[in-house]
């Protein structure tokens, strides 16, 4: 994972310092010595993630934080707070300000790693909502963004999952006043409850007994009503490496215990927050987006729309010198599909394989019909390994089930997958599709059913 990060503090050690881990990490750092400039900074260019002391000269970090949120440009910019300021008041002025997060100084590195991780990961999932708003319609954006203005945190459907009942009410009572929450004992139910309770935010104790909260939270995700659910992990000091894992397996953020009330509630409005207007902008897609660009029978986009957001994302890749993976499928022997059970029964495949192919790629990819029997995805950020990952979870997905035929009858459908990466700053989206092309015609003359990648 690789992202802009922009530290603003006017103490030069302290700059070094947190630009040696980050730079250790693979991040590119940039830096600002007081807020005026880190204002101007965010104003002209893509910064991921700021990294924002408190006590500065002339304008502290919590006018500066509210300044971004305030501005259309620079709001979605997730902001980490880092200050030698301890008391809980503190970290709720600063999420209450519009933070994303906040620590305290000395600022340790598995903390530090993993807030940057999980912020940036949320940031590359709003990005690509507000490009394919923009790539729909201009308005869409627009929308997006006054409704920014009006959304608030209050009457939350928050499902506490926690084996210690005591515990549990205790929490419970820190969030009753302006939420709704539900407490889960058998940690064994939560999918069932997540899937049927139309939630907007989970906190997992990391104390359940024999149940691994780890993957409570990975059940959570793998099922479509809760994969872009936030979850928040209570932890002990113990946990923390634990914690880390957790966040790289897509928890949105963690608390420690002893649970400060002011904090909790404070985490849990951002969340929230953060819920609703994601929320927003997926509605402000689906609403805007005219039928032209959508396909009929799969509801997946189409290829003009792809030919479109293909070129901007490959724009927006080169500027920041960011990877990006094509993943171009073709469904294997579909001709005798249609011509053996009808047409009918082939729409009824391909309607089948869009399900089964938005299941099983991130939210951040953008999947489409090229064709006929032909998908493509487009994975902006994505790297070799990575993009390996997602398109055997594909594979696998359509192989591993047959697909229901009706009247007692499974069929069995398989796809070949071709892959290729943008390689240097000349690539077009041409180039590009066309090694993918190459690559899915290896992997058809190579016996199907299985994923090659571009050799160039």
């Amino acid at each position: 994972m690789t992202a802009r990060v922009l530290i603003v503090d006017d103490i030069p050690t302290n700059v070094r310092l947190l630009e040696a881990r980050l730079t250790a990490e693979y991040f590119e750092v940039l830096t600002a010595s007081s807020g005026r400039e880190a204002l101007d900074i965010c104003e002209r260019g893509d910064v991921d993630i700021v990294l924002l002391d408190v006590m500065m000269p002339e304008m502290d970090g919590f006018e500066v934080c509210r300044r971004l949120k305030a501005s259309r440009k620079t709001h979605h910019i997730p902001v980490l707070m880092i200050t030698a300021l301890d008391q809980p008041s503190d970290r709720v002025q600063g999420l209450d300000g519009g933070a994303d997060d906040f620590l305290t100084k000395p600022v340790d590195d598995i903390q530090l790693m993993a807030r940057v991780k999980s912020l940036v990961r949320l940031k590359a999932l709003t990005d690509e909502l507000r490009a394919r708003a923009l790539t729909g319609q201009e308005i869409a954006t627009e929308d997006a963004m006054r409704a920014m203005d009006s959304i608030n945190s209050d009457g939350g459907h928050i499902l506490l999952i926690d084996s210690d009942v005591r515990h549990a009410e205790r929490l419970r009572g820190y969030l009753v006043g302006s939420n709704q929450v539900d407490v889960l004992a058998n940690p064994a139910d939560a999918v069932l409850a997540v899937g049927s309770g139309n939630y907007e935010l989970a906190l997992v104790s990391m104390a359940l007994g024999e149940f691994d909260p780890l993957r409570v939270c990975s059940q959570m995700r793998s099922v479509e009503q809760s994969r872009t659910l936030p979850i928040i992990l209570i932890a002990d000091e113990a946990d923390r490496p634990r914690v880390v894992r957790g966040l790289d397996l897509g928890v949105n953020d963690f608390i420690m215990r002893p649970v400060e009330r002011n904090e909790l509630q404070a985490r849990v409005r951002t969340q929230i927050r953060r819920q609703r207007y994601a929320a927003v902008l997926r509605q402000s897609v689906t609403n805007t987006l005219a039928l032209a660009v959508t396909d009929e029978l799969t509801g997946l986009y189409n290829r003009r729309y792809f030919d479109r957001h293909l070129a901007l994302m490959l724009e927006k890749a080169r500027e920041q010198e960011r990877d990006m993976a094509l993943m171009l499928i073709d469904m294997d022997f579909f001709k005798a599909v249609n011509d053996t059970h009808g047409h009918d029964s082939g729409d009824a495949v391909l309607r089948e394989f869009a399900l089964r192919l938005r299941r099983s790629i991130r939210g951040v990819d953008l999947a489409c019909r090229f064709g006929g029997e032909e998908f493509v995805v487009l994975m902006p950020d994505t790297d070799y390994r990575q993009a390996q990952n997602v398109a055997e979870r594909v594979r696998t997905a359509v192989a591993e089930r047959n697909f229901d035929m009706g009247a007692s009858q499974a069929l069995s459908v398989t796809v070949s997958v071709g892959v290729a990466l943008n390689e240097s700053e000349h690539d077009t989206p041409e180039m590009i599709l066309k090694r993918a092309d190459v690559a899915l015609y290896r992997a058809k003359r190579e016996g199907r059913n299985r994923v090659v990648f571009d050799a160039a």
